[in-house]
């Protein structure tokens, strides 16, 4: 993982296409400003997390032979 530092208005470049600024820092809170191509999807690692989770509990349960073949 790449750590940087960064104040309020400085940016981050990711690949030729996205833009990451440092619009606001008050107190624990940051804010940024995203800018990417439309077919990049941009979500909170919170909520990614949770859509896994809630994809994973929509599966099928797969039932699987407990018998070992020797």
């Amino acid at each position: 993982m790449l750590v940087l530092s960064r104040k309020e208005k400085e940016t981050l470049i990711i690949g030729d296409n996205i833009t990451v600024t440092v619009n606001r820092v008050a107190g624990r809170r940051v804010t940024l400003g995203i800018q990417a191509p439309d077919d990049i999807k941009i979500v909170r690692g919170e909520i990614a997390e949770q859509d896994a989770r809630r994809s994973a509990a929509m599966l099928p349960k797969v039932e699987t032979d407990q018998t070992l073949v020797q």
